[in-house]
């Protein structure tokens, strides 16, 4: 699925390894998109209290994906997996909008960071499947995503319970990734 798609766009590079770094506040359903992405289980998933790490490798190619526990005490630590990240990966509970304002402030350090510096951001606004989510747009506006000017970026509405959205999303990591000179 999205995995697939991102190794198949990768055929001219060969042996080229990917890195994708998976943010976002606790709770905000890291693990399970992971999971999703990683074709697993997602039934019984508890929180990360370290980091998950997922690697599929196809055709000469490695995919990484890092998924880095999202609680205040792990934050600081987030910084220990910048280097070499090909996409960051930002995931919202688009549902928890007490937390808007705490995740706007953890995403603008994350784009502050020079060893993040122009790499392609991915925000998925998680949890559409539930009532109170707010959409992809309102999350952009409240976010101030469209004062971002230094990489690109994308908002993409999802679902990693349904895994609706995830494949729309990892198509814009497939065309948007760039390789950082290891």
């Amino acid at each position: 699925m999205g995995l697939l798609s991102i190794l198949r766009r990768l055929k001219q590079s060969p042996e080229q390894e990917v890195r994708l770094l998976l943010l976002g506040l606790d709770n905000a359903g890291k693990t399970t998109l992971l999971k999703q992405l990683a074709a697993e289980d997602i039934s019984h998933i508890t929180p990360t209290q370290g980091f998950n790490i997922k690697s599929v490798q196809s055709s000469g190619f490695k995919l990484t994906v890092w998924d880095i526990g999202g609680q205040r005490k792990i934050r600081p630590y987030w910084r220990n997996y910048f280097e070499d990240t090909d996409v960051l990966i930002y995931v919202i509970d688009s549902s928890d909008r007490k937390r808007f304002e705490e995740t706007s402030l953890e995403l603008a350090e994350l784009l502050e960071e020079e060893k993040l510096a122009a790499v392609p951001l991915l925000i998925f606004a998680n949890k559409q499947d539930l009532v109170t989510a707010s959409p992809a747009s309102e999350l952009a506006e409240s976010l101030s995503l469209h004062t971002i000017r230094d990489r690109m970026w994308q908002v993409q509405a999802c679902s990693a319970v349904t895994a609706e959205g995830v494949q729309d999303g990892m198509t814009w990591v497939c065309r948007n990734i760039t390789f950082r000179k290891k």
